[in-house]
């Protein structure tokens, strides 16, 4: 029997079960779109998508197709602003939460 288990379904396994680390990652998502880390943001958003919604669902709410839906939030993805609020606005209703961005001084 293995003592490893894949980082995945780790992820997943929590997110369904808390919905306050599932809004965290949504947050965090969000953090580093907006601080210039878009990789880690689109694989933040895929593990989401993989444990709330999945991406054949994804594809009928956002009109897009899935594969194109995976490619996007890929590490090198480039997804538009357009598709990007389309699927924030979507992960925000399913986990029933708003965005609010402020912006603090840097020293």
């Amino acid at each position: 029997m293995s003592l490893i288990r894949d980082y995945s379904e780790t992820i997943n396994s929590r997110i369904q079960r808390d919905p306050a680390f599932a809004q965290a990652l949504l947050d965090e998502a969000v953090s580093l779109f907006l601080n210039g880390e878009p990789e880690t943001a689109r694989l933040i958003l895929r593990e989401l998508i993989n444990a709330t919604i999945g991406f054949e669902e994804l594809a009928v709410a956002t009109s897009k197709p899935s594969k194109s839906l995976h490619r996007m939030l890929s590490a090198k993805g480039n997804p538009t602003m357009d598709n990007l609020t389309l699927i924030f606005n979507i992960l925000r209703k399913i986990l029933k939460v708003d965005i609010k961005v402020y912006s603090v001084s840097c020293l």
